[in-house]
């Protein structure tokens, strides 16, 4: 027993004095843990410089775009030819991809030889023979009746401008095709395919064998968006946003990225970490100074390491008793599978004695302790900066997402990483030690990168069919000049109408007359109430005016209109907003002053007879009181107030929330004699010549006009440009068939517009993988809020996804951007349409006027106008191109409507007290 545990004792001692040898050997090869920081640091620098315009022509990581930018959904099907081309064999395969979320691929395939007079002759030689290899393996398939898109992994670095686009930069491996270099290689594939006229292929799609093992991966985890090859050379890819790219145009979405990490260190940046085998290696290499990362990593090189440092070992006599072997002196007789077989876990040892005789050496037992010992620290090396290199691009798709932690999957392909006993296990402890704010699952490519090459074939040929469907819908909100134009003259034309005695009853511009008769002066002076009512929230105001000094202070207070006041009945809502006054007069401690003057800001359409009479026409913005049509509605407020029979009020007038926006504009800039409104609801009032207005009597002076111009197009004179979507955002409305511009224009229906044309995506299986939620079925949910927000230039994809999310909407990155399409496109005619009806006013006010050029200033107010990132300066663009005699000045109302029903309420008292004296 005894002797057992000495001889036991004596093999690991053995073993430890032989594993401290080598280690002291192979000092420089054992990486820190801060060393692998640092080189994750650097290779974060180097992705940086190949993203960038500027400093990429002087990257070693090229960061090449592939035009790949979408990973697969699911919902790909068809047929496509594959071709993997890039080692000593290539494969051709067909794929049949089955859709409707099945992820079901069906495979055949056939390996082709690629002969060293091909691999070392010319372009011609290369293409010609890979297209005889396809029209053979169609042949005998009986395949070459049919037409079949074909995807092309190329695993070679090239410079791709388009998807079947791709200029080959550099052989790498073993290749030294003449000829081929800074040429597309699609190009030369599909001229050497066309010589067969039998077949018919079409070739859609580059890849390289990284992004192709991303894609294939990523068809059964769409978690994976990093793309690892270990194998005879090594590569990376994931997928960027497309902001930080600065190589291609456009901001939209996420690229795959090619980043061609084996070139890393050629500009010097490893040399404190390469050692003199690793030198060695690259000055024997047919591309010396090239690939200089790749030569530390992959499974062309860790066999010829392991040589080069047991012939060393052997020269300094630490290895074979000093005996040297002509095996030791010959390049390539180690290989890296010898190096896989010698790190196995059990036979390990014996696998390296039986490999070392093989070789023609007679190892002794410390020689194989050694030897293995060795191959452990050459391919753990490989795995380190592998993790390095992985965990910098791990930080930085994390990073992108702006998130604390990542869930991410990369998946795996290469001979390396599958054949080696201990390296995926190496592999991933690192990684998840150098990130472990990363949760990383690694998936492997189990049918290669050619099925890769189809799902990227596939992907593509979804995409484009989606696009179509998708630009048709999006074209019908697209209004051309002639379009515009055409809005404006028949805004013209609706206005005369509404203008006219005989034509008013019949006119959807209704063109009510509002009393407003001046603008402030500046002379105004005093304390006012002011009421504005127009949405879900009811304000209450005082304003003191100071006489001279163009002075205006504010005090108000909101109050909320429940949906049970705004729909029930007249009687209700008025002592509501009676009870909401009483409360702001306590408030400020007014409730005992003597009668104060009120201007009340009414944003619905009335017909009005004098500054203080408005009757109802009907309700708008989802109000529906009952028995208010058709009344008085400063009457019905008097009569709320005697009711509650605590304080009087002097209500001096009734104002349109868009009349308030130009006086509270015209106090400030005596130009202002334009109103507008663009926000929940839509509208725009003006100074007209009175000698114009049928309706009122008197020819001298001006009065200002409420347009009501929402009701445009109740006639039908709209209908070339509505859509489905329009019409069933009208169906469904409080008011079918009434207010359809605003209902085109206004924030309380763009949302909703929006949600139709989502919903009719989605039925069609462009987004949300054809899944209508229960959200995206509730009416309201996209207030203009969420508009303006998706729609921010600052805005990345990612946070649209979360907005999404919040409304309940699980999308990917590609629902994203067509979201915000969709967006933009709903949004962009709104404002154009609003541009064309304000051109026809501004065109108009100069007629009146006989100018020849007309300088004007448009007061404005409302979400939209303020909030959304370019509705304002695409309006701005509309009215300046229809309307180019005209300088349009644009001021924005900062105290809203209720200080101009004060300032109106003012200039009538002035008025007043002029007319008295």
């Amino acid at each position: 027993m005894f002797a057992v545990h000495l001889l036991a004792f004596y093999v690991s001692k053995l073993k430890e004095d032989q594993i401290k040898k080598v280690d002291r050997f192979l000092y420089h090869m054992r990486l820190s843990d801060d060393t692998l920081l640092d080189l994750m640091t650097r290779f974060q620098g180097e992705m940086e410089k190949g993203l960038g315009r500027d400093t990429h022509p002087t990257a070693c990581v090229k960061m090449l775009p592939t035009f790949v930018r979408s990973i697969p959904d699911g919902s790909e099907k068809g047929e496509f030819l594959a071709l993997d081309l890039g080692g000593s064999k290539f494969r051709v395969l067909t794929v049949q991809v089955s859709g409707e979320g099945k992820r079901n691929v069906h495979m055949e395939s056939q390996f082709y030889p690629t002969p060293e007079e091909i691999v070392q002759g010319s372009s011609s030689q290369l293409f010609d023979y890979v297209a005889d290899c396809v029209a053979d393996f169609m042949k005998t398939r009986n395949m070459t009746h049919k037409k079949l898109p074909l995807g092309l992994t190329f695993s070679f670095p090239c410079h791709q401008t388009a998807l079947e686009e791709g200029i080959l930069l550099s052989w790498t491996k073993k290749f030294k095709v003449r000829g081929a270099q800074d040429t597309n290689v699609v190009s030369s594939l599909s001229k050497s395919l066309k010589r067969h006229k039998d077949i018919d292929v079409d070739v859609l799609a580059l890849v390289n064998d990284t992004v192709a093992t991303m894609m294939t991966c990523a068809y059964d985890d769409p978690y994976c968006e990093v793309g690892v090859i270990i194998g005879t050379g090594t590569n990376a890819c994931y997928m960027e946003d497309m902001s930080n790219i600065d190589l291609v145009e456009g901001d939209e979405g996420r690229m795959c990225i090619n980043t061609e990490w084996g070139a890393f260190g050629e500009d010097g940046s490893l040399e404190d970490i390469r050692t003199e085998f690793d030198r060695e290696i690259d000055l024997g290499s047919i591309n010396p100074g090239k690939q200089l990362f790749e030569k530390m990593i992959s499974g062309l090189y860790l066999g010829e390491l392991v040589r080069l440092i047991l012939l060393k070992m052997t020269k300094a006599g630490l290895l074979f008793r000093g005996e040297k072997s002509s095996v030791l002196f010959t390049k390539g007789k180690i290989e890296t599978r010898h190096v896989a077989a010698m790190e196995k876990y059990k036979e390990g040892l014996q696998n390296t004695r039986e490999i070392l005789r093989e070789l023609g050496l007679e190892p002794s037992e410390e020689d194989c302790v050694a030897v293995q010992h060795v191959c452990t620290i050459v391919s753990f090396r490989s795995a380190n900066l592998l993790a390095a290199a992985l965990a910098a691009i791990l930080t930085r798709l994390r990073e992108n997402k702006k998130l604390t932690r990542l869930r991410t999957t990369v998946g795996v392909d290469g001979t390396l990483y599958k054949t080696h006993p201990q390296y995926p296990k190496r592999l991933h402890k690192v990684v998840r030690k150098l990130v472990p704010n990363c949760d990383v699952r690694f998936l492997l490519s189990e049918s290669g990168s050619a099925k890769g090459a189809a799902m990227v074939t596939a992907v593509a040929a979804r995409l484009q069919a989606q696009r179509k469907l998708i630009n048709e819908v999006l074209s019908q909100f697209q209004l051309s000049r002639e379009h515009l134009v055409s809005v404006k003259n028949k805004m013209r034309a609706e206005m005369d109408y509404g203008l006219k005695k005989a034509t008013q009853p019949l006119a959807t511009v209704k063109m009510l007359p509002t009393y407003v008769c001046s603008m402030p002066d500046g002379t105004e002076k005093g304390k006012y109430l002011a009421l504005d009512l127009g949405g879900t929230n009811f304000r209450v105001l005082l304003v003191k005016i100071s006489s001279g000094r163009r002075s205006v202070r504010m005090y108000n207070k909101i109050f909320a209109i429940p949906l049970e006041i705004m729909q029930g009945t007249g009687e209700e809502l008025f002592d509501h907003i009676v009870h909401c006054i009483a409360d702001f007069l306590d408030y400020m401690g007014i409730k005992g002053a003597s009668s104060l003057p009120l201007g009340f800001t009414f944003s619905f359409p009335c017909k009005q007879t004098g500054l203080d009479k408005g009757i109802l026409l009907e309700w708008t913005k989802g109000f529906k009181a009952t028995d208010c049509e058709g009344e008085d509605v400063v009457e019905m407020l008097r009569e709320a107030i005697k009711r509650r029979n605590e304080f009087e009020l002097d209500i001096v007038a009734v104002v349109n929330d868009t009349v308030g926006t130009m006086m509270t504009c015209g106090y400030e800039d005596p130009d202002c004699e334009i109103g507008l409104i663009a926000g929940t609801g839509s509208n725009v009032c003006y100074m007209e010549e009175m000698s114009n207005i049928e309706l009122v009597d008197g020819d001298e002076g001006k009065m200002c006009i409420n347009t009501e111009w929402g009701g445009f197009g109740d006639n039908g004179c709209l209908d070339e440009i509505r859509t489905q979507y329009d019409v069933e955002v009208d169906e469904g409305s409080l008011n079918p068939g009434k207010q359809r511009y605003e209902k085109m224009t206004s924030g309380m229906y763009l949302g909703e517009i929006v949600r139709q044309i989502l919903i009719d995506l989605t039925k069609h299986g462009l987004l949300f993988r054809g899944k209508i939620s229960e959200r995206l079925r509730t009416r309201g949910i996209f207030e203009t809020k969420f508009l303006s927000q998706i729609e921010s230039d600052r805005l990345a994809l990612l946070q649209v996804r979360r907005i999404l999310q919040q409304l309940g909407l699980d999308s990917t990155c590609d629902d994203s951007i067509v979201v915000k399409e969709v967006c933009g496109a709903v949004s962009r005619r709104a404002a154009q349409l609003c541009g064309a009806g304000l051109a026809a006013i501004v065109e108009k006010r100069r007629e009146d006027r006989k100018a020849e050029r007309l300088k004007i200033t448009v007061g404005v107010d409302g979400t939209l106008f303020k909030l959304h990132p370019h509705f304002s300066r695409i309006l701005r663009e509309t009215v300046k191109d229809l309307a180019p005699q005209c300088d349009v000045t644009f001021m924005l109302s900062e105290d809203g409507s209720g200080k101009g029903a004060a300032l109106i309420t003012a200039v009538a008292k002035r008025l007043q007290l002029r007319k008295d004296n």
